[in-house]
């Protein structure tokens, strides 16, 4: 590994950026972008029963993993991922590994982090970053969310490995174990990860897909009516845009990640219908920054037609949304 010229990537996501750079290491060229259309990591998922500061879970990609694993799989590639009893056996797993001049992928709290900024820190345990080299007790990182390298000592980069909490990742790290045996034929694994994503935005459950944006558009109508107290409406719609705009790259921000792959996948498929929903996607991307500045409006000057007038603008966007990936689904099969 060139440590004096590490080929670092500031990407949109940390997992997606993760995986593009580790792959480039390999010769694989896949842009972040590229990372995550194939690995049909775009989803909505809301779940009631599960809290997080007393309001339900919300995510607008699929689960921490879930890219570096589906993206391996379509390309072939064997993956080693190890997690550990002790901080003691991962740092040593990890130096073992940098000794065999590996590229190390690990999952880390935001908050133990030195580089990060103090106002950018919170209990966040499923942050991605890259450990290209070690040079005395201090880690060479990759981190895509920065513009640049950085270093973190030992003491830090541990307790950022094991911090507990949840999604605690137990020193989780993983790096690529093998290339492909043959080079990877991209419109047959666009194509196919096109039509897994449709069938997860299309899925037939209330809490998935665009059923779970409706789900959403419900519980936001509610208010209205509600006996909840007006701190709690305007900490429920603070928590969607908060879940929306500043976790993990956001609702509009994962759908603009989606439009530039259907943008490359147009080319490489030679298919004009993907250029055509990526240019849907990215207006939809458009509308989910629009229903945030209305949630935000909302709660700084909340009315009673204000939560209708909310819920009707995201059962629009669930309709926009269920007709691109209707038309993506025909079009991939």
């Amino acid at each position: 590994m060139n440590k004096a010229n590490f080929p670092h990537q500031h990407t949109a996501h940390c997992e997606s950026g993760v995986m593009s750079t580790m792959l480039k290491a390999q010769g694989i060229e896949l842009n972040e972008a590229m990372v995550f259309g194939l690995a049909h990591a775009l989803t909505f998922v809301y779940l009631p029963i599960i809290k997080i500061s007393g309001m339900p879970l919300i995510s607008y990609r699929m689960p921490p993993r879930s890219i570096i694993k589906n993206v391996c799989k379509a390309l072939g590639i064997k993956l080693k991922i190890q997690k550990f009893s002790t901080a003691l056996l991962g740092q040593q797993a990890l130096d073992q590994a940098l000794a065999e001049q590996k590229l190390v992928g690990l999952q880390t709290s935001v908050f133990w982090l030195p580089y990060f900024p103090p106002e950018m820190r919170f209990h966040f345990n499923a942050h991605n970053l890259l450990v290209y080299g070690k040079q005395q007790h201090e880690y060479l990182i990759s981190d895509p969310v920065f513009e640049s390298v950085q270093r973190c000592n030992e003491d830090d980069l541990q307790k950022a490995r094991f911090a507990k909490g949840a999604l605690a990742s137990k020193g989780l790290m993983y790096y690529l174990d093998s290339k492909p045996e043959q080079p990877p034929e991209l419109a047959t694994l666009i194509h196919q990860a096109i039509r897994k994503n449709a069938k997860q935005m299309l899925a037939p459950l209330f809490f998935v897909g665009v059923k779970g944006i409706c789900s959403v558009a419900k519980s936001i109508e509610k208010l209205a009516t509600s006996k909840k107290s007006e701190k709690y409406k305007k900490l429920y719609l603070g928590h969607i845009v908060r879940m929306q705009e500043e976790i993990g790259t956001g609702g509009a921000g994962f759908r603009y990640l989606y439009a530039y792959f259907l943008e490359q996948a147009a080319d490489i498929c030679q298919q004009p219908a993907y250029q055509q929903a990526s240019e849907q996607m990215t207006a939809i991307g458009d509308q989910w920054r629009q229903f945030a500045s209305l949630c935000v409006k909302q709660c700084r000057k909340p009315t009673e037609q204000g939560y209708g007038e909310i819920a009707v603008f995201l059962r629009k966007i669930a309709e926009q949304e269920e007709l691109l990936w209707r038309s993506l689904k025909n079009v991939s099969n």
